[in-house]
């Protein structure tokens, strides 16, 4: 099992941090709507390595069976791994661009401004500010993209473990 979920998480961790890189030189100028999709989209795909990961083993290790709890540990692990190196991949970017999170901010400001009633936007920019501080954190933005990643790698093996669950 060790096997299985260091090859496929690797898999996942490689995938997800390609597929960053590319979004981040070739989706440059692009809105952060779309960036924002793109990235979903990312780790949706790297996560994808979780079903692999499952039926590999099921399949090639476990004599055609497994159970639903361990296809969701398998699962859950491959998905951990990934989400380490996005969290990683995450804190050295805001290191190389230290500007995203400001020009970030700004977008969410000017989002909210044209969106949403004075009064509303009088609140909700007082809580942007007092969390401003902590999401320049590299500790918390670890803490947030990994855990990010392994929310939906966590549904993807449910679903996974749910698909792949066999007994003989």
């Amino acid at each position: 099992m060790k096997k299985t979920v260091v090859r496929y998480g690797l898999y996942g961790a490689i995938t997800i941090c390609v597929l960053f890189l590319l979004g981040w030189f070739a989706g440059k100028n692009l809105d952060y709507s779309t960036q924002e999709i793109i990235g979903y989209a990312s780790m949706i795909v790297s996560l994808g390595f979780v079903y692999v990961g499952i039926k590999h083993f099921r399949d090639k290790e476990n004599n055609g069976s497994i159970s639903f709890k361990k296809a969701l540990t398998i699962g859950v692990l491959i998905s951990l791994i990934t989400a380490i190196a996005f969290g990683i991949l995450d804190v050295f970017y805001i290191a190389i661009n230290p500007e995203f999170t400001t020009e970030y901010y700004a977008h969410v400001t000017e989002d909210m401004k044209a969106t949403l009633p004075a009064e509303e936007f009088k609140i909700k920019l007082a809580e942007l500010e007092s969390q401003k501080e902590l999401f320049s954190n590299p500790i918390f933005s670890f803490l947030l993209m990994a855990l990010t990643v392994l929310i939906i790698g966590f549904i993807i093996s449910l679903i996974s473990a749910l698909l792949l669950q066999r007994k003989n």
